[in-house]
């Protein structure tokens, strides 16, 4: 069976490669035109997305130096400590609704720094494969759509950041404990 998904993941690009074109063309399709046309709007939707992106980074950059993470972390370690959740994964929930990038070196981080066998990594490991990065998906495809109310896909997304991150906590110590 392992043999078998493994041919078929090695050959499922080449052959989509191969295959999509070639249907194209029997269907009378103009290939090359309808390709450079697709370009032409990506590189529109491109440039129209850099603004709100470059904000994006450049407020994680300035959250990040200013020192808020780490007095937003100071702030709640204590009810951390009470339940027993390593602070640890804090900063996590709070970058990984911002940048992908972003979440995916602090967890790298954190498993170097605790192992890939730790509580701390476990949950590390768990909340990246639980949340989404929210502020950034609102950025990129809202921005590149011209959607200016995001309000309710907002509030709804870093709700269901935070439901994820909870759920990675409690299940993590379901499954580990």
């Amino acid at each position: 069976m392992y043999a078998f998904v493994s041919m078929i993941s090695a050959w499922a690009i080449p052959v989509m490669i191969v295959f999509i074109p070639l249907y194209a063309a029997y269907r009378k399709v103009p290939v090359y035109e309808s390709f450079v046309d697709g370009a032409k709007d990506g590189f529109d939707t491109a440039i129209r997305i850099i603004p709100p992106l470059v904000g994006m980074m450049v407020a994680i950059s300035v959250f990040r130096a200013s020192g808020a993470m780490d007095l937003l972390v100071g702030g709640i370690r204590p009810l951390f400590d009470r339940l027993g959740i390593p602070v640890e994964v804090l900063p996590l929930a709070i970058l990984r609704p911002i940048t992908g990038a972003g979440s995916l070196a602090f967890t790298a981080d954190l498993i170097e720094q605790f192992g890939p066998d730790s509580m701390i990594g476990r949950i590390a490991s768990t909340v990246q494969g639980s949340t989404d990065t929210t502020l950034y998906v609102i950025t990129v495809y809202f921005g590149a759509i011209g959607i200016r109310k995001a309000s309710y896909a907002l509030k709804v997304g870093l709700i269901s950041d935070l439901v994820g991150f909870i759920a990675s906590i409690i299940i993590c110590f379901l499954v580990f404990g």
